[in-house]
């Protein structure tokens, strides 16, 4: 049997066959394009020159070994800082019974441990015995590292100490108080200052804000010296007023929207963890470079919380319109009141707070087989102390399976 194809296939087997052979001729021709400038592309990597390794990582102290240099993050205060330090700053929360023993056996284990060291507290009615006053200015005895025992305001504290320059780098101990800004323990500080001394200590850089307030006349407005630089948060709010404020909002001189809402938070990403949490923003790993702005119960539900680069510059202005002034609180302070008209700038300042790791007590390699996650002092602390601490994503049935295997 002998099939027959119409006249109207062939047409059809003939506009297929061209349409094919004028694709293939395209993917060609862009191939011989194409070619010459992936050549290119892959000569300018191949031949791009590398950073050299001290310019990508530095360390308390130069002579390290490459594994953990790799694993230690610059500082501009370690640069400033002498090594071995010559001098500890001790700021301490209120002085009771467990502070003042702690205080004395740290102060004990410097004078015998590390003889020759300065040690200096805050001016304050209840310095310890056998310290001297330290008072900040730019005038201020120079500090090599900073030693906090107490809570996360605690260590806010200490580095509002040094808004005028680098902070040095700062050896956190907890005191019972659970924080994302306590590596150690107390129980530790004998380890931690042993890390330190001997240069093993790896430093996290934890971005600061700095704040430049403006009147109406785009004049700027004095303030103490202590309060231009914030390591949680910036927050404009409408305080005791009963009305909603209206700030206008400028990314980089470009005005990106007018909130009408109860105020605006500008946080870091430490601070993504404290007050912006608490409004809806999002969780910021430390280790990022960058500007989070969170609204405070705003009016429309379409303004949602965004996340800037480190280089973006932030002004928050008062609008005219606005029916009441907004406070400023900058890291838990209360510091000014901004009328309509007026505003403050906020960008990333040039001195980070340099956070001596959990990691640095601990020998790389000393994981037990067949425990989850890492041991204590590994560098991913962050995401075990959003675990425990925030208990992130937690159900009720790992809740349960958490408390009867024992776990906390």
């Amino acid at each position: 049997m002998q099939l027959e194809i119409a006249p109207s296939s062939y047409v059809s087997q003939a506009y297929l066959l061209a349409a094919m052979l004028t694709a293939m001729a395209s993917h060609a021709q862009r191939a011989l394009l194409f070619f010459p400038f992936r050549r290119y592309l892959h000569t300018r990597i191949r031949n791009r020159p590398l950073l050299p390794l001290t310019s990508r990582a530095n360390s308390f102290i130069p002579q390290l070994p490459h594994s953990r240099l790799s694993r230690t993050l610059s500082s501009q205060a370690l640069h400033e800082a002498s090594y071995p330090p010559r001098s500890i700053l001790i700021v301490n929360k209120l002085r009771t019974d467990p502070v003042i023993g702690a205080i004395d056996e740290l102060l004990n284990h410097v004078a015998k441990t590390y003889p020759g060291v300065k040690v200096f507290s805050e001016d304050r009615p209840d310095i310890p015995f056998g310290t001297q006053v330290w008072r900040p200015g730019p005038h201020a005895e120079k500090i090599d590292l900073v030693v906090t025992l107490g809570g996360d305001g605690t260590i806010l504290h200490a580095a509002s100490l040094f808004s005028l320059g680098a902070v040095p780098p700062v050896l956190s101990f907890s005191m019972g108080t659970l924080g994302f800004l306590l590596p150690f323990h107390i129980d530790d500080f004998v380890k931690g200052l042993e890390a330190v001394f001997q240069g093993k200590a790896t430093i996290l850089d934890r971005m600061r804000l700095s704040c430049t307030f403006y009147d109406k006349d785009r004049k700027k407005i004095g303030f103490g010296d202590d309060e231009w630089q914030v390591m949680n948060e910036i927050a404009l709010h409408r305080g005791s007023s009963p009305h909603l404020n209206t700030i206008d909002i400028y990314v980089d001189g470009q005005h990106l929207t007018e909130a009408v809402s109860d105020g605006v938070i500008v946080s870091t990403p430490t601070g993504s963890t404290a007050y912006s949490l608490s409004a809806g923003g999002p969780i910021v790993h430390p280790s990022l470079s960058a500007v989070v702005l969170v609204p405070i119960c705003p009016r429309s539900l379409s303004f949602r919380p965004l996340v800037f680069p480190s280089s973006s510059s932030v002004t928050l202005r008062i609008g005219d319109r606005s029916r009441a002034a907004a406070g400023v609180s900058m890291d838990g302070r209360v510091s000014h009141v901004l009328n309509p008209g007026e505003s403050v700038t906020v960008q990333a300042s040039p001195y980070p707070v340099p956070c001596i790791n959990r990691s640095s007590i601990s020998d790389y390699g000393d994981e037990q087989p067949g425990e989850e996650g890492v041991g204590p002092g590994k560098e991913d602390d962050w995401v075990r102390d959003i675990n425990n601490l925030l208990q992130y994503n937690a159900t009720f049935r790992s809740k349960a399976l958490l408390r009867y295997s024992g776990k906390t």
